[in-house]
């Protein structure tokens, strides 16, 4: 987005965006919650949070590059433009100094935003430090108001929308903003990964069924447990149905146009079963 306190999901880390959320009973500012956790977690050293090198930078300025949406696997090549030069590229909730960077060192147009003020602090750290050009946006991944219709050609939305409670609104304005052709290239997480007792695959590394899809921390964990994540200042974790993964992509009028699956391989679920989706979607008109 590990870190000092290592998460449920690999990529989500042991669990980012500005409005009030709505849909659960605790009356929690879940948005402001989770800003606060990433930054906690930026401090941590979390994976998902050190930048790129300038190593890698210059790679990419000579067309050497990759990123990935999920844990492992690298986006195919086929999945961008031919040529990223000048092409208007939105990190959706991607920020981190990783993504960012190595498409704009590769020529891209890139706009990074994030809920985390650390997060986009890594951004502006490599942008500086390696003579990139990277504009940084605070805000909530399911609320793109600030930005114009049509605004973007490309959108790369690595694994986190397990931080919002409803993941519907971030399709619908990602749709808006693209431009006609445009594509949408997103990681999330199968929901059956949600359906396990997380105390017991980690410390007993075995699988007990204990929740209900969708899942949420708020309302599916035991109060003193969902009081000891708060406490820790761990990010508060969303598990959304595929009907809403999918079908809510292609409900805002997306084609979905590539699809994969991943795996982390520290995590018992693994394998048995990939917990991590790509796809790619296009706005065809």
């Amino acid at each position: 987005m590990g870190s000092s306190a290592q998460c449920r999901s690999g990529i989500a880390i042991r669990r980012l965006n500005l409005r009030k959320s709505t849909g659960n009973n605790t009356g929690m500012d879940v948005t402001a919650f989770n800003r606060q956790a990433w930054n906690r977690q930026v401090e941590g050293r979390n994976q998902w949070t050190i930048p790129v090198t300038s190593q890698q930078v210059e790679a990419a300025r000579q067309g050497e590059w990759s990123l990935v949406l999920t844990p492992t696997i690298p986006v195919p090549r086929a999945w961008f433009p031919d040529d990223l030069t000048g092409k208007e590229i939105l990190c959706l909730a991607s920020g981190g100094g990783q993504q960012g960077p190595i498409l704009a060192a590769a020529g891209a147009e890139v706009t990074v935003f994030d809920n985390s003020p650390a997060q986009l602090g890594q951004d502006r750290l490599v942008a500086e430090r390696d003579g990139l050009k990277i504009e940084t946006i605070q805000g909530d991944m399911a609320n793109l108001s600030i930005f114009q219709d049509y605004s973007f050609d490309l959108i790369f939305h690595p694994v986190s929308n397990v931080f919002v409670p409803d993941v519907k609104p971030v399709w619908r304005e990602a749709y808006r903003v693209l431009k006609p052709g445009g594509a949408m290239l997103s990681g999330f997480m199968n929901p059956l990964f949600y359906i396990f007792d997380f105390d017991v695959m980690e410390n007993e590394n075995r699988l007990e069924v204990r929740h209900t899809i969708p899942y949420s921390d708020l309302e599916n964990l035991e109060p003193q447990r969902l009081q000891q994540f708060v406490e820790d200042g761990s990010p508060l974790e969303f598990g959304h149905t595929l009907d809403d993964q999918i079908g809510g992509q292609l409900e805002a009028g997306f084609l979905i146009a590539g699809f994969y699956e991943d795996r982390y391989p520290q995590e018992i679920i693994s394998r048995y079963i990939a917990c991590y989706i790509a796809t790619r979607s296009i706005k065809m008109t």
